[in-house]
């Protein structure tokens, strides 16, 4: 086969790729891409979810006062957590238990500790990233199947990247002189964003497309009873340790301002995203957050009497597997460096998006026909060779 066929070749597997799945590739990308700022586009519907503050000069609360403000709207609420999203302009989440058994996340102000509203348990974030991440298909005895045919799209994504970048000769010229011909019909324009997109793309969609083989891989993992995690065994205040009342009231416990001194005395750098308060007696209190490495997260266990800091979970704990796999997630949906991180994402999906679908368009309109052509010259072929067959002469014995 000449180079020239070969090529050709190439471009016919890299078009075939764009095959009627491409379909279900460009809504999981358009959904995808939503769910990157699905989270702020709640906040613009919600009020609810604002950390308004009262004036210009207040201060936000620590979180000692914001339990105490809770306390006092409701004295007989219970909370279980409380949890700060990365943007500041965001309300704090907190997990909340009512004397009815209602275990809700509620909205609260860092500025004034008010509870603004209880959060649904299925809004947009949750629907676009459903719909994403596995199709909206229940989990009922493991990963549903919708997780496994959404994941599985990784790999003629990750197929369709190399093909592309074997079709498009020199790629990296788009980078010094990118093309965007507008004036010279549909065809050519269409063309020249497929390829000025996948260009410019190239880090992203590798990003996207092995994270994703990754939550396929994952899927198979846990249904087969298989784990890669070093974590050990979630541990317990030992019973001698709990203190006495005399009355059997619980006995007193630290703050938790003072739990998350202890755990930034202990993980250097600790940006505390969550606190975690013991479900009963014999629980610790949990402090956990970002620090150095923006992907994963670091944890501390304290003594909720004493302010020991009993474990910690560090990246150092991780094994070099598991400090890879838990990266893929956050990398996978740049949930990871606040707003503008998320908005880089975001761009890159709307460019991935628009990349599917002109890829669409292309081989409609190319590769239909040039697979057309090739069948042509395939049967053409045969019959020229028979017809110089029968025309040659026979010689005689």
């Amino acid at each position: 086969m000449s180079k020239k066929s070969r090529s050709k070749l190439w471009f016919l597997v890299h078009g075939w790729l764009a095959l009627p799945i491409w379909f279900f590739v460009l809504i999981v990308c358009v959904t995808g891409t939503l769910a990157v700022v699905s989270q702020e586009i709640v906040w613009l519907a919600n009020p609810q979810m604002r950390a308004s503050q009262p004036s210009d000069d207040a201060p936000r609360l620590n979180y000692d006062q914001i339990v105490a403000a809770m306390h006092k709207a409701e004295p007989d609420l219970i909370v279980d957590s409380l949890n700060r999203p990365d943007e500041s302009h965001f309300a704090l989440d907190a997990g909340v238990t009512y004397p009815d058994g209602r275990a809700v996340t509620v909205y609260v102000n860092p500025y004034t500790g008010a509870i603004q509203g209880s959060a649904p348990p299925f809004n947009f974030q949750a629907f676009t990233r459903a719909l994403h991440g596995w199709w909206l298909v229940p989990f009922t005895n493991g990963y549903s199947w919708g997780w496994y045919l959404v994941s599985f799209l990784s790999l003629p994504m990750l197929a369709s990247l190399v093909t592309g970048l074997v079709v498009y000769k020199r790629f990296w010229k788009g980078f010094l002189r990118p093309t965007l011909r507008i004036r010279h019909g549909a065809r050519i324009f269409w063309g020249d964003l497929h390829r000025l997109s996948g260009i410019w793309s190239i880090w992203f969609i590798a990003v996207i497309s092995i994270t994703a083989v990754w939550f396929l891989i994952e899927a198979f993992l846990f249904d087969n009873q298989i784990s890669i995690s070093t974590e050990p065994v979630e541990a317990v205040v030992p019973r001698a340790s709990v203190p006495l009342t005399a009355d059997g009231s619980p006995a007193p416990r630290i703050s938790l301002d003072a739990a998350i001194q202890r755990a930034r005395d202990s993980i250097p750098g600790l940006e505390e995203s969550f606190v975690s308060l013991p479900d009963n007696a014999y629980s610790y209190l949990s402090v956990g957050g970002r620090s150095g490495y923006p992907l994963m997260f670091q944890t501390a266990n304290i003594n909720p009497y004493t302010g020991e800091v009993a474990a910690t979970r560090l990246l150092s704990d991780r094994s070099a597997l598991e400090f890879v796999t838990e990266s893929m997630r956050p990398l996978h949906t740049g949930d990871f460096g606040g707003i503008w991180i998320k908005l880089i994402w975001f761009f890159f999906g709307l460019l991935l998006s628009m990349m599917v679908l002109s890829g669409l368009l292309i081989w409609t309109k190319r590769t239909a026909l040039a697979t057309a052509n090739a069948l042509k010259r395939s049967h053409k072929a045969p019959s020229a060779q028979a017809a110089t067959s029968m025309h040659t002469p026979k010689v005689s014995q």
